[in-house]
């Protein structure tokens, strides 16, 4: 005898919704990951050629802001996921 499962519309709808939720969770997560390991390589360069020269600071600095754009960008996806 197999158990039959029957879904109403509003489980449906919650299951979507929790889809969506750890969809956005995933984009935000992964991008923030990958931002890590660019700012990690980027940042210690960044420091030694400070070190080396007080002028690269200006440019160190923004080689180290580039990689959160991903982040803004995961998001922008999150959000879109959510509300759209």
């Amino acid at each position: 005898m197999a158990a039959e499962v029957v879904m109403t519309v509003e489980m449906i709808k919650a299951s979507q919704m929790g889809m969506k939720a750890l969809g956005a969770g995933i984009a935000v997560g992964l991008t923030g990951i990958g931002a890590g390991v660019a700012e990690m390589a980027i940042g210690s360069a960044a420091v030694g050629a400070t070190a080396e020269n007080k002028d690269m600071f200006g440019l160190a600095l923004l080689f180290t802001v580039i990689p959160e754009t991903i982040v803004i960008f995961g998001l922008v996806v999150a959000l879109l996921l959510l509300f759209v």
